[in-house]
């Protein structure tokens, strides 16, 4: 894939949400105005000054930006983002919580360095004829993710995630994002899989997200079901059967006691 494919600059957010950008993770400094968005079951408003950070565009349900907004969007493949990201396990961390709110208020100071981490991926981008344009650009994005990091420690601390945590959080979630939690709903199914204990799984989740286990697995469950529930040519029943529930009533107890509604009064 050419380096231009890899990365992606644009200054609107048309487009965050949809299939186009389905393998990118999207990168936002707010320059002016507002954005009010549906993400992840919950409504969010960037504000000037602002980074937001979307690792799964498909958790973006809605878009409204005022008149006077003006942002700056990265689109990076997540292939790039690995070739990108130092090592070291602090992205963990920050992947949860980006995944509960993806935006971070930012000071002045950090505002002027995002920006200017900005410009600089976008210029090492239009520089092709550098002799190492590659790594060039591998080493600009680094030093931008290592800003966010920055910047999301100061918001959150400093807590770093052990090796051993870090790999057992990352398979979880990696099972959980390729839905295996339609099939499967019990921790002890993906403990197994992680080849340690329910109990040992639910520690390991808690101390590096603050949720025990079984909260990812509802919540990225839930998640899909809502998204599901909106598209109103599926019917409950096609739902419950794509969920593996034993029975149509089960599936709406399910979304009953998630989503605080049953599935009719959701789909309103």
């Amino acid at each position: 894939m050419a380096e231009t494919e890899n990365i992606i600059i644009k200054d609107t957010l048309e487009g965050l949400g949809t299939d186009t950008y389905s393998d990118y993770l999207a990168h936002a400094l707010c320059l002016s105005g507002t954005c009010r968005l549906g993400y992840n079951g919950q409504e969010r408003e960037l504000h000037a000054g602002d980074l937001m950070i979307v690792r799964k565009g498909k958790l973006v349900e809605w878009i409204r930006p005022s008149e006077d907004f003006q942002v700056k969007v990265i689109y990076i493949t997540s292939g790039f983002i690995v070739l990108s990201t130092p090592q070291n396990n602090y992205g963990m961390k920050g992947q949860l919580s980006l995944f509960l709110n993806p935006i971070m208020r930012l000071t002045t100071e950090q505002q002027e360095l995002c920006r200017q981490d900005f410009e600089m991926v976008e210029y090492r981008l239009c520089h092709a004829d550098h002799h190492f344009h590659r790594d060039m650009l591998i080493a600009s994005t680094q030093m931008m993710i290592l800003d966010f990091f920055d910047f999301h420690s100061h918001l959150y601390g400093e807590d770093n995630v052990s090796v051993q945590n870090a790999s057992i959080m990352s398979r979880f979630l990696n099972m959980l994002e390729n839905g295996t939690y339609r099939e499967h709903r019990e921790v002890t199914y993906y403990a197994d899989c992680l080849c340690v204990t329910s109990k040992y799984l639910s520690e390991v989740s808690k101390k590096v997200s603050g949720y025990a286990a079984n909260y990812w697995i509802n919540r990225y469950t839930t998640l899909d079901i809502s998204r599901l529930l909106r598209d109103k040519s599926l019917t409950f029943v096609r739902i419950s059967d794509m969920f593996g529930f034993s029975s149509p009533a089960y599936f709406s107890r399910y979304v009953q006691q998630h989503l605080g509604v049953n599935p009719t009064e959701y789909r309103g």
